[in-house]
């Protein structure tokens, strides 16, 4: 397909907005109700979602689902499903302005572990962007300056654990397509979360609840939709950018919404995280640029959250 870079951008501009609307719905939701039986039911649609796309897909399901590394396919899915976990518990925890500003370093995290872990040459430029954001991840702590809240480490472990899925699609991504990716995200997730979560089952309490649940499935499989069609109108280095729009959306859906305060060190410990973050991808693009004309092999994609 030829690439349509405005389309591209403006279908990330649309996932961030889907997926920012349901984090909200799932914050709302989790006031009330178990993180583990959101997820759930989250994730069942997410599976009949992904299972219909790859029915449709030439040669179906069978050949959608055949993988060269089912182990770590199925471990990503159950990566994903416990992030998913720990992100929503970080939004009744600390709100959604600052478990977006603190999730926002979950790029150089990659980049971080992109070395020792897959073997990919991290030079000095973005290795010194990886500080500057960790930098910004303090100043949003503030370790010292105040009573430190254990609350935000659940954000940060939230943020490692979708590095470490992105990692793990790295890995895999040199023998398995795309929508085999995927497809092992929605169903392992969905088969890991409930072998757990049906015993802590709180199922929704009037016709309001069940249609905040149905929003929340709906958002996702429309955000997955969008993102997939976002991937496929242009190249993963000139979409992912677009996706810090979300940290944006969520910090006013916060303040307005739910009343969180958005304090200043907030505000610069996130733009340095989201400043670094865009130069750390905009360095890989020039890497995966030079990689291309050297050897006409192009770079691996950066992943996309959700």
């Amino acid at each position: 397909m030829t690439e349509n870079a405005k389309a591209g951008i403006l279908l990330m501009l649309a996932t961030t907005t889907i997926f920012a609307v349901q984090d909200a719905f799932s914050r709302h939701l989790a006031s009330t109700y178990n993180v583990l039986t959101i997820v759930m039911i989250r994730y069942w649609f997410f599976a009949a979602f992904v299972i219909l796309w790859a029915a449709m897909r030439p040669g179906g399901v069978r050949r959608v689902a055949k993988t060269a590394h089912p182990r770590l396919q199925v471990a990503r899915g159950i990566v994903l499903v416990a992030e998913t976990c720990v992100m929503v518990l970080a939004f009744t925890l600390l709100g959604l302005v600052e478990s977006h500003a603190i999730f926002a370093c979950y790029p150089l995290i990659v980049t971080a572990l992109s070395g020792p872990v897959l073997g990919e040459k991290v030079g000095w430029r973005r290795r010194a962007m990886v500080g500057v954001g960790f930098l910004g991840v303090l100043i949003i702590l503030r370790p010292g300056l105040r009573v430190f809240e254990p609350e935000a480490l659940v954000a940060l472990t939230a943020a490692t654990l979708f590095a470490t899925y992105g990692l793990m699609t790295r890995r895999v991504a040199g023998a398995d397509s795309g929508e085999t990716s995927l497809f092992y995200t929605g169903v392992a997730g969905a088969v890991a979360i409930t072998l757990i979560a049906p015993f802590w089952w709180q199922p929704p309490q009037g016709a309001a609840d069940w249609a905040m649940m149905a929003s929340v499935c709906m958002t996702g499989v429309l955000g997955n939709f969008t993102l997939i069609m976002a991937y496929k109108m242009a190249q993963a280095s000139t979409v992912q950018p677009f996706a810090y729009f979300q940290l944006v959306l969520a910090a006013m859906i916060g303040v307005t919404v739910f009343g969180d305060v958005l304090e200043l060190p907030v505000v610069v410990g996130a733009a340095l995280v989201t400043g670094a973050g865009l130069f750390t991808i905009w360095r890989e693009r020039v890497r995966g640029r030079r990689t291309a004309s050297g050897s006409g092999v192009p770079s691996g994609a950066v992943t996309a959250r959700k």
